[in-house]
């Protein structure tokens, strides 16, 4: 076979990268984590630079793709702040439980990119939100294999 015909790499190419997962679930934000989406387009914006002026087309690739990500998340994010007259876990509340083996621990529910469960930021869709939501002081929830009891509800 004759060279002419064999693709031969050429070390300005980048290999095309996978897009980042979307999800297809609605993006649901705290206005915190509004500012965070802002955050990270301008951190990646200011990386791209960076990476540009290093030369370094690999780096300049993957934040590229990071950017169109971060946009796409801020282009879709919709506000979502609880109903002050409502004493019921919604999204954006802080809520505190007492396990039944006495432990206190503090979850506030928000956005898929907002959550670090060390932190106590837990998604919205995250199994434990979705036992939270809806339940008022006193009622009690199954976390894990315990159950706790919603102590107290904090916007």
């Amino acid at each position: 076979m004759s060279v002419a015909f064999v693709k031969e790499p050429n070390e300005d190419q980048v290999e095309a990268l996978p897009e980042r997962d979307l999800g297809t679930d609605p993006n649901f934000v705290t206005p915190r984590g509004l500012a965070l989406l802002d955050d990270e387009i301008a951190m990646n914006t200011a990386a791209v630079e960076r990476a540009r002026a290093a030369g370094d087309k690999i780096a300049v690739a993957m934040l590229h793709r990071d950017l169109r990500y971060w946009r796409a998340r801020r282009s879709t994010a919709q506000v979502v702040e609880p109903d002050a007259g409502s004493d019921t876990v919604q999204f954006g509340h802080a809520v505190t439980v007492r396990r039944d083996k006495g432990r206190v621990e503090t979850y506030r529910i928000v956005g898929i990119d907002e959550a670090d469960p060390a932190r106590g930021l837990v998604s919205y869709l995250a199994p434990l939100a979705r036992q939270l939501v809806g339940k008022e002081e006193g009622e009690r929830v199954r976390i894990g294999p315990d159950g706790a009891e919603i102590v107290a509800i904090e916007r």
